[in-house]
């Protein structure tokens, strides 16, 4: 079975595994873990921010992130079919109380105009602020698109002149950074604050990190300790995140290319999937997917007419030539 349905389905490399069994670690609820204050360290300084804090899930390092520029009852803007706003499970307005507007892009990216027509920043005690504007990049439900820099400098300074912040969910933000070439301290200039994750193109088994200003950081480690995210130990898999910045960030190109191949046999214009992830339309999302898993392919339903394939570490060139031969025949 060659399984394409996310690329959070990685297993550790044996290389992996034997970092993560060296690691060094100590409690890191007392900021006594050096493998994770190394991991935090280096990232903070990947994308020219002040720190970082390690966390269990993806999810939770938005929470954080969005939480440390958007107050309980103030609002965030985003892209209508954004991570933050459709894939966890409300965890904004339920946690933190944060509200969501949000506009309409085909590639998911910022649409200027609408986001110009929604902003709200003041406009007295009758209407919700609008505190941050969410930009996720890659997108993963428009299909792995990558936000280009300049749309986002652009951002950046609409943003800096209306007096609001910009959060970036960077979860598949290497992704963007090799399919474009992009510096990593690029994207840290045009965010106040960022989420990037370990677990999905970097084959990592857990974690992600917000990246911001100290300040904001220290909070956001209140936080992840008030919602049950203090971790001990954890130095085992912030090991795994180490080993996969050095190993596994210049390979997801390889990744890009398997996914171009999926994109033409499920007739999508490989141009327009620049990443790994291929979302195509069908009739019957469903059927489809079951007819391919019968056939050793798994993909998924993303809606009623949406399919998605997402290449990863774990799927070779040969698998994916063959996964792209079954597609194709369906």
């Amino acid at each position: 079975m060659i399984d394409l349905r996310s690329d959070t389905l990685t297993r550790p490399t044996e290389a992996m595994r034997a970092a993560m069994a060296a690691a060094e670690v100590g409690d890191d609820v007392y900021g006594e873990d050096p493998t994770v204050n190394a991991l935090e360290e280096r990232v903070a300084a990947l994308f020219g921010k002040e720190a970082a804090v390690f966390t269990p899930t993806g999810s939770l390092a938005n929470v954080l992130a969005v939480a440390s520029v958007v107050e309980p009852g103030q609002e965030v803007l985003c892209e209508a079919s954004a991570h933050i706003a459709r894939a966890e499970l409300g965890a904004h307005g339920a946690v933190t109380g944060v509200t969501m507007r949000t506009w309409r892009h085909p590639s998911g990216a910022p649409d200027h105009e609408q986001i110009a027509d929604m902003l709200a920043p003041d406009m007295g005690p009758y209407f919700v602020a609008t505190a941050a504007i969410s930009v996720e990049n890659t997108h993963n439900f428009a299909g792995g698109t990558v936000t280009d820099i300049e749309d986002l400098r652009r951002l950046r300074s609409f943003a800096d002149e209306a007096g609001v912040a910009v959060h970036v969910d960077g979860a598949r933000l290497w992704n963007a950074h090799v399919a474009t070439s992009t510096p990593l301290s690029a994207y840290g200039e045009v965010a106040d604050v960022l989420a990037v994750c370990l677990s999905k193109g970097l084959g990592a088994p857990v974690g992600s990190l917000m990246v911001g200003t100290a300040d904001a950081v220290a909070t956001a480690r209140v936080r992840r300790k008030r919602l049950g995210g203090g971790m001990r130990q954890v130095g085992i898999l912030a090991a795994a995140g180490l080993h996969a910045l050095d190993h596994h960030v210049e390979r997801l190109a390889e990744d890009h290319a398997h996914a171009r191949l999926l994109a033409e046999a499920l007739g999508v214009d490989p141009a327009t999937c620049p990443t790994n992830i291929v979302v195509a339309q069908r009739p019957d999302a469903p059927a489809f997917v079951a007819r391919a898993a019968e056939a050793g392919v798994r993909i998924s339903a993303v809606g009623p007419r949406t399919v998605r394939a997402v290449t990863h570490l774990d799927v070779s060139r040969g698998q994916a030539e063959k996964a792209a031969g079954v597609l194709a025949s369906l």
